[in-house]
């Protein structure tokens, strides 16, 4: 009788052992890393470079601009940054910038100062657009910081206060915003402006929110000079399938480049396959909390 027990509890057990066993198989954890990661996906004319800050990490991510222009590699050195991506448009030729970036409440830049862009005749029918394109924005909501992409002119959350901002565009997460933002227009149904060939593969880069409040930077690389790389609507379409709900395109092609780590890869091919290192106006960089930046 004893034995019997014995037995019929040893069988018992070993049930409940392979129930659990089975349960964490079936049922896995959520992962609560609250590092930052980096992935690559490769596709069949491009690899995107995907870096993801979750929303519990103990990291934040903050604009910065130069005066003159910089390469990627001179921001991240200056900086002390662990990951950093291209960020908003400028004019090469007068190295002034055509996006607004605003860290900790101070502007930084802002393009109506941008003598060549307010003066140029071609683009006045599309300056009020230009002017309020969208940007990646930071709260302070109390104690939290929450992110956030709005148009410039959208109001600030009740009970927030706007820390940080890096304008770019146009929106392509829930919808894309080409047209509303002046990067596309049509006149009598015909296509009369495409300012960043939004059809057209190329590399870019983009900042993402996905519906768990990660952040995350994307860089398409190209994998030949012609043909290669992403359309907006391609690059959208790939970021929904990982979750996204919200994302901003930010100063693609030739001044694609992201970092992470100390290895900086660039988007853009030269006709040669050569990678194009192009100065920059401003980035977005990952920094540990509390960081203080300073070029």
């Amino acid at each position: 009788m004893i034995k019997q027990k014995c037995f019929n509890a040893f069988f018992i057990n070993l049930g409940l052992i392979l129930f659990f066993v089975l349960s964490l198989c079936l049922f896995p954890a959520k992962s609560s890393s609250r590092e930052i990661s980096y992935q690559t996906y490769p596709q069949a004319n491009s690899v995107v470079h995907i870096i993801t800050i979750p929303h519990q990490s103990n990291y934040q991510i903050t604009p910065m601009a130069t005066g003159e222009l910089a390469t990627l590699k001179k921001f991240m050195m200056q900086s002390d940054a662990i990951a950093g991506i291209n960020g908003g448009f400028f004019d090469p030729k007068n190295k002034q910038t055509t996006s607004y970036i605003l860290q900790q409440g101070t502007v930084l830049a802002d393009p109506r100062n941008n003598i060549g862009l307010i003066t140029n005749r071609k683009i006045q029918p599309y300056l009020g657009k230009i002017l309020n394109r969208s940007e990646f924005r930071s709260y302070l909501c109390g104690d939290n910081i929450s992110y956030d992409i709005s148009l410039h002119s959208d109001p600030i959350p009740l009970g927030c206060r706007l820390q940080d901002a890096l304008g770019a565009g146009p929106k392509i997460i829930p919808l894309e915003t080409s047209v509303q933002e002046g990067f596309v227009a049509y006149k009598d149904g015909k296509l009369v402006r495409n300012a960043i060939g939004t059809t057209s593969q190329n590399a870019r880069s983009a900042i993402a929110i996905t519906k768990n409040q990660d952040i995350l930077l994307v860089m398409v690389a190209q994998r030949s000079h012609k043909n290669s790389g992403m359309s907006l609507s391609e690059l959208a379409n790939f970021l929904s399938n990982l979750g996204v709900v919200k994302a901003m395109n930010l100063d693609g092609g030739s001044s694609s480049a992201i970092s992470y780590q100390g290895q900086i890869i660039y988007g853009r091919l030269d006709k040669d396959g050569n990678e194009v290192k192009r100065s920059l106006k401003s980035v977005l960089l990952i920094t540990k909390k509390s960081k203080k930046l300073n070029l």
